[in-house]
């Protein structure tokens, strides 16, 4: 098997899962890591000898034929242009980048050197949110009404974004993914209480053409951890819960049905209860499959599932939120006009 020589930039928190997942794939060579602290290139040097290890992202890039950028969101532009520049197919964490136009500028460079670049968007690899975009796509929840998500915990205060930026990205891919839109306004309040100018509690809601509305409520200060998503339809509802180790989805055979005649108002509408059915969904690490795809995508044998494209629309649901936190929680306008 022909691998593909790869280069990690960054090895901090979340680089040095990508580092471990590259170091272990039959179809990748991780053959150089860039990181800008000298005690994580020393961590990486010992834990493994045989990959070159440097402080030059140009230098990395030289040596790879893909590239996976994993930086504070600041560099992700900077980046993922300069492995654009190179002819190399890129995947570019979340978020994908800081503004619109610094989105669109990698979108545009991807597709005028013909580059593909997969975003980081690791929620739509999970193995439940492909079962549960399944059910929806097969009408088993009916039609869908709303869903809302939760992704708080008492854990790392980030000094360089807010609980929007920084989670935010992973709720608002997956609700454009399953709903198969994109949402036409957004709104969002939120609050600093630990370090001025930088929310650590954000509530934000979207509202689609369709009618469906989406809810998202962050923070790194709340006692609970909860990493959960709820989709109601008029058929069925679903649960999925990834702070399960196993019963991570749950479908719930609930609703309110309306028979077709019925007497008065009052009788109209009647509660129906069904069963609980929990699908048996594999355990499979979500970054692992990202990045075998990405390896497909770097080898021609896959079309990008997350494109740049997708990175700018994401990027334009948490641009429009923040100019909603900016006035006081008034809904942005996202439609072109």
């Amino acid at each position: 098997m022909t691998k593909t020589r790869v280069a990690a930039i960054g090895a901090g928190s979340w680089g040095r899962n990508h580092v471990r997942n590259l170091a272990n794939l039959p179809e990748a060579e991780l053959v150089a890591v860039c990181d800008l602290s000298e005690d994580r290139r020393n961590a990486v040097k010992r834990q493994y000898p045989g990959v070159h290890v440097t402080a030059d992202h140009s230098e990395a890039l030289d040596m790879a034929e893909a590239a996976v950028i994993a930086t504070p969101a600041t560099s992700h532009a900077e980046l993922a242009l300069a492995a654009i520049e190179r002819n190399l197919p890129v995947l570019v964490e979340k978020p994908f980048a800081l503004s619109v136009r610094e989105a669109e500028s990698i979108a545009d460079a991807s597709e005028a050197k013909g580059v593909p670049v997969v975003t980081g968007h690791l929620l739509l690899f999970h193995s439940a949110i492909e079962r549960l975009g399944q059910l929806i796509d097969e009408g088993e929840l009916g039609d869908l009404y709303y869903l809302y998500s939760q992704r708080v915990n008492l854990g790392q205060v980030r000094p360089d974004e807010n609980a929007l930026w920084s989670f935010g990205p992973h709720d608002v891919a997956v609700a454009l993914e399953l709903l198969g839109d994109a949402p036409i306004s957004v709104a969002a309040q939120g609050k600093s209480y630990l370090q001025p100018g930088i929310e650590d509690v954000v509530f934000m809601n979207m509202e689609f053409a369709s009618g469906i509305m989406a809810h998202v409520q962050m923070s790194w200060l709340d006692p609970h951890k909860e990493r959960r998503l709820t989709v109601v339809g008029s058929e069925k509802m679903v649960v999925f819960d990834d702070m399960q180790s196993r019963e991570k989805l749950k479908i719930y055979d609930k609703g309110v049905d309306r028979p077709p005649d019925y007497a008065s108002y009052g009788e109209s509408l009647s509660i129906r209860e069904g069963d609980i059915a929990i699908p048996r969904i594999p355990n499979a690490e979500p970054l692992a499959a990202e990045l075998r795809h990405f390896i497909a995508v770097a080898n021609g044998t896959a079309t990008s599932r997350t494109p740049a494209s997708n990175g700018v629309e994401v990027v334009r649901v948490l641009e429009g939120a923040s100019r909603s936190l900016a006035a006081g929680g008034t809904a942005v306008n996202l439609v072109s006009s």
